[in-house]
C-alpha cells in the first residue's frame, strides 16, 4: 500500500466494510525469523534511515486500533486500522501473573471481556488500589495467560458504540508477543513496516507487584528487532521514570504522555515530587523530558482548552514550545462521536451520533501538532490530506 492521499483514498472508500473481521489466530515464527523485518538488517531500519522523522507528516495513530468500529485491543482491530491506512497502530501493556504481557487499556478486564461470564473465575473480582484509586473487578495480574486465553473481548463503551458490540466474542486477548509477530508479517505482504505505539501501564503499581514491564519490553523488542534507534515503535509512558527506565535498556524512539495540567504522575506521587503536568509543560519542564524522551503525547486539552461549555479557547504555546526543543507531540483522543467532540463541532442531540469530526481534525491539525491519536484513523487520514507534503497547516 502506498502512502499517497489518492491510493490512500481509494482505500478508505471500502475498507470499513471489508476489513477487519476474520483474522483469529497468529501463524508462530521463529524469533529469527521475525527479527528479520524483510526490510534489511535485524536491528530495525528500513526505507531511507526507518525513523520516526520520516513518517507522514501529521500522523495518523490508531488508537487502540481502530476502536471506533471495533473492539479495542484486539487483533481485529489492529487489523482493521492497518487495512485503513493508519500510520502508527496502538497498544496498551498490562501483564499476566506469569509475566507475559498482555493487550489491554487496563489491567481490570470487565469491561473488555467476558470474564464475568465464566463462573470459574468468579472468585477472583476483588477491589483493588491501582494508583491510588479503588477499582472492584478482575484484573489481568490474577490470571495466568492460559487462563486469560479463554476469555473473549468484548466492547469497552457499548451504550456509545452498539454496532461494535456486534463483534463481542471474536477475538481473544492478544500477546505483545503476537502482535509483533503480526506486525512483522503484516509488514512483509506490505513491503513497508508496520509501526507501533507502545503503551506501558501503571508501570509503577506492577514493579510493586514484582511485574515490572520494561524489562521484559525490552526483552522482547531485542528480540524482534525493534530497539534501535531506527525501529519502527513508539514507546509511551504516562510516567516519566518507566521512560528513563526504557532509555537505558533499548534506542527506540519515547513520548511521555501527559494528562490533564493539574495532574501529578504516580511515579512523582510515589517519589515525593511536587511537579504537576502544568509544570512539565512549561520550558523548563519541556527541557527536562527532552533529556530523555523525543516527545510528548498531551492531551488535547493541553493545546486547546476547553471552556466551562465545552467549547474550544485559545490555543497554548505547547505546540511551539515543545517544538523549540525538539520534541514532537502525539496529542489524544480525537473520536468521531459527538459525545467526544467540542462542543461547537457537535450535531445534534444524540451523544452517539457523529458530529464535525473532520472540522475538529482541522482545528486540530492547524495547530502544527505532529500527529494524533484516534478511534477513526479513515477520518483521520482524510482529514490529514491538506496538511500533508505541499499543503501547510495556515499558521506554520
Amino acid at each position: 500500500m502506498t502512502q499517497g492521499g489518492a491510493a490512500r483514498r481509494t482505500v478508505l472508500g471500502a475498507a470499513v466494510l471489508a476489513a477487519g473481521t476474520g483474522i483469529t489466530g497468529l501463524a508462530a515464527g521463529s524469533a529469527a525469523a521475525a527479527a528479520d523485518d524483510g526490510y534489511g538488517s535485524g536491528d530495525g531500519r528500513g526505507n531511507g534511515d526507518g525513523g520516526y522523522r520520516d513518517l507522514p507528516h501529521p500522523t495518523v495513530i490508531g488508537h487502540r486500533g481502530a476502536s471506533g468500529y471495533r473492539p479495542e485491543h484486539t487483533i481485529g482491530s489492529y487489523q482493521l486500522a492497518l487495512d485503513l491506512g493508519a500510520d502508527v497502530i496502538e497498544q496498551d501493556l498490562v501483564p499476566t501473573r506469569d509475566g507475559h504481557l498482555v493487550c489491554r487499556h487496563e489491567n481490570e478486564i470487565g469491561g473488555t471481556t467476558d470474564v464475568a461470564e465464566h463462573p470459574e473465575f468468579a472468585s477472583r473480582r476483588t477491589t483493588k488500589s491501582v494508583d491510588g484509586v479503588a477499582v472492584t473487578g478482575w484484573f489481568t495480574e490474577d490470571f495466568t495467560l492460559a487462563e486469560l486465553k479463554t476469555l473473549r473481548a468484548k466492547e469497552r463503551i457499548p451504550a456509545v458504540r452498539q454496532r461494535n458490540t456486534l463483534y463481542d466474542g471474536q477475538w481473544a486477548v492478544p500477546t505483545f508477543e503476537e502482535v509483533l509477530r503480526w506486525a512483522d508479517r503484516e509488514g512483509k505482504r506490505r513491503g513497508r513496516r508496520v509501526w507501533l505505539h507502545v503503551e506501558t501501564k501503571h508501570p509503577s503499581y506492577f514493579r510493586g507487584l514484582g511485574l515490572g514491564l520494561e524489562e521484559p519490553l525490552a526483552k522482547l523488542l531485542r528480540r524482534y528487532g525493534r530497539d534501535g534507534r531506527s525501529a519502527a515503535l513508539f514507546l509511551q509512558s504516562f510516567e516519566p521514570s518507566s521512560i528513563q527506565r526504557l532509555s537505558r535498556l533499548v534506542s527506540a524512539p519515547r513520548v511521555v504522555l501527559l494528562s490533564a495540567a493539574g495532574t501529578r504522575p504516580w511515579d512523582f506521587e510515589l517519589a515525593g515530587d511536587p511537579r504537576t503536568v502544568a509544570d512539565l509543560v512549561k520550558p523548563e519542564g519541556l527541557k527536562w523530558i527532552a533529556g530523555f524522551a523525543q516527545g510528548i503525547g498531551p492531551t488535547m486539552d493541553l493545546i486547546l482548552p476547553r471552556d466551562a461549555a465545552g467549547k474550544l479557547g485559545a490555543p497554548t504555546t505547547l505546540v511551539a514550545d515543545a517544538h523549540a526543543r525538539g520534541l514532537l507531540l502525539h496529542p489524544y483522543t480525537a473520536r468521531n462521536e459527538n459525545s467526544f467532540l467540542p462542543a461547537e463541532y457537535r450535531k445534534g442531540t444524540d451523544p452517539t451520533a457523529y458530529g464535525d469530526a473532520f472540522g475538529a481534525f482541522r482545528t486540530y491539525f492547524e495547530q502544527g501538532i505532529d500527529g494524533i491519536f484516534t478511534d477513526n484513523p479513515d477520518t483521520g487520514l482524510l482529514a490529514a490530506e491538506a496538511f500533508r507534503p505541499g499543503r501547510r497547516p495556515v499558521n506554520r
